[in-house]
């Protein structure tokens, strides 16, 4: 599915922005002021695989972000003419993280890419690193959270166990692969041919010494600790640096001059942050997309292992920025529109939100919890599960559908809760980006269940495009850090609203009880 739209540029540099999410796929055209220009969106399929797996076609992503860009490029002209394509003065990656895509010495993929949802590394990483603290082995989780702030996931999800998965499973895979990637820096080598990394593109493979902000290499001691591949590790760039110029042969495709510099890749929350402008110490930002998360830059490296938040290097000089992952967000709205629309006459998302506005705040007494795919924030555990409570012959549709926007704001204020503990002040005034912040009854719900101010931004779903953009413009020197918060326009404020507070308190005070009543249960049912 596509939606191409133009509008006046304003300024006179673009950036040609690419956001590839687990869902989608947005490519875009965006002033180095964060002033989106044209866009283009593609669904993208997930494959879910027996024993955990979840996989994509990385080929089919660089497919669309070539067809998609020239279009976008091309919105206001004739391709490769356009007044668009010679202003363009940078291009700029931002997407998922914690995936691993194997690819040849030319970047082309031997394999699928195997996505931060696959747990089929779980045997190996117990068995690598399981023990009696918190699951771990002493030894290895004080190595590790010392030197970079986490540890491998005792799941297997993330690129440590998807390592361990292809080698003892995929040996094939494994053996024709010259680098794994993650998804970024994966397209940035298709962009320059250039294979490279940074610091924060590579976090969540915690090989890194993040106790400084420099690229300084690998820690030597946690490759050695991990027994991966160390000849497959992308070498390292500073954060936020060019990567490169765009090879002529892609640049040709694009419709762009050649030798346009491509920005080292970043991860989405940290160009989410840069597109809600909470960039300067303890702005806190809310994002509601198919997953969610709570975060704030801060000064210096901090983990808190038992409910899986860490301070990691940012993409800003001499700032850290706060990772925590609520698993299924807008995800459960999604499962619960198809699972309405199953026989036919899906609604849109606005009708949900009309038929949500119907129920009055606390849906009636119905509770969501909304961990349909296992938990890593506010809780780390995969075999948790989601459900409907307190049920009535009362309730309708317009409740179950409120239940879902208010357990995800529940749960984002278990987070919120925890994420203030760990950064030691109060957050106000977040700014809500994300698909979810389109909403303007769950931003007054977050504002509510939260007891916080929310600021909506303008166009939220376009964060990531914008804080690529305005991450680019850093990069360049047109921009300083100080710059970017008053270039993020905030369409709407909601505050809380005392009486809806007051219900949501009581509800909310049940919330966690809910997991720790049912979290043995969830243990036997889903031990495989």
């Amino acid at each position: 599915m596509t939606a191409v739209r133009g509008g006046p540029a304003g300024g006179d540099g673009l950036v040609l922005a690419v956001d590839l999410g687990t869902t989608a796929l947005k490519v875009g055209l965006v002033t180095l002021a964060g002033q989106v220009v044209a866009t283009e969106c593609h669904d993208l399929p997930l494959v879910l695989l027996p024993g955990g797996g979840a996989e994509q076609d990385a080929v089919h992503w660089w497919d669309l972000v070539v067809a998609a860009g020239a279009r976008v490029v091309a919105a206001d002209g004739t391709a490769g003419g356009s007044p668009s394509a010679g202003r363009v003065r940078a291009v700029a990656v931002t997407g998922q993280w914690a995936s691993t895509v194997p690819v040849d010495a030319d970047g082309v993929p031997v394999g699928p890419c195997v996505m931060w949802l696959d747990s089929r590394g779980a045997k190996e990483a117990r068995r690598r690193v399981g023990g009696p603290v918190s699951g771990y082995d002493p030894r290895h989780l004080t190595a590790w959270v010392r030197r970079t702030g986490g540890a491998p996931a005792l799941d297997g999800a993330d690129p440590l166990g998807h390592r361990w998965f292809l080698a003892g499973e995929r040996p094939d895979v494994h053996a024709a692969a010259r680098w794994l990637l993650e998804p970024v820096d994966y397209l940035v080598m298709r962009l320059t041919g250039r294979a490279a990394a940074t610091q924060a593109s590579m976090v969540a493979s915690w090989l890194t010494d993040n106790r400084r902000l420099d690229p300084g290499g690998y820690d030597a001691s946690l490759v050695r600790r991990s027994g991966v591949a160390a000849d497959k590790l992308p070498p390292l760039l500073q954060n936020g640096s060019v990567a490169g110029p765009l090879l002529p042969a892609v640049a040709a495709r694009l419709g762009l001059p050649a030798g346009v510099p491509v920005i080292a890749g970043a991860g989405d929350a940290h160009a989410v942050a840069l597109g809600a402008g909470a960039v300067e110490l303890y702005q806190g930002h809310l994002s509601v997309g198919t997953t969610s998360w709570v975060s704030c830059h801060v000064p210096a490296k901090k983990t808190d292992v038992l409910h899986q938040i860490a301070a990691v290097p940012g993409a800003m000089p001499g700032r850290y920025l706060v990772l925590n992952n609520h698993e299924t967000s807008g995800r459960c709205l999604q499962w619960l529109r198809d699972v309405l629309g199953a026989g036919g006459g899906q609604a849109t998302y606005p009708e949900l939100d009309a038929l949500a506005a119907r129920s009055a705040p606390g849906a009636g007494g119905v509770l969501f919890t909304p961990w349909l795919a296992g938990e890593r924030t506010p809780v780390a555990d995969r075999r948790a599960r989601g459900g409907f409570h307190n049920l009535s012959l009362a309730t309708g549709p317009s409740e179950l559908v409120r239940a879902v926007l208010e357990g995800v704001a529940y749960n984002d204020r278990w987070t919120l809760d925890l994420v203030e503990r760990f950064v030691g002040r109060r957050l106000d005034e977040l700014r809500m980006v994300g698909g979810g912040a389109r909403s303007d009854l769950w931003c007054q719900i977050h504002a509510d269940v939260l007891d916080r101010t929310i600021e909506q931004v303008a166009e939220p779903d376009h964060a990531g495009l914008r804080g690529a953009a305005l991450g680019a413009a850093v990069a360049l020197g047109e921009l300083a850090p100080r710059d970017v918060r008053a270039l993020v326009p905030v369409a709407r404020t909601f505050r809380p609203r005392p009486a809806a507070v007051a219900r949501y308190r009581t509800l909310y005070a049940e919330f966690p009880r809910l997991y720790r009543r049912q979290r043995r249960m969830f243990a036997r049912l889903n031990a495989g």
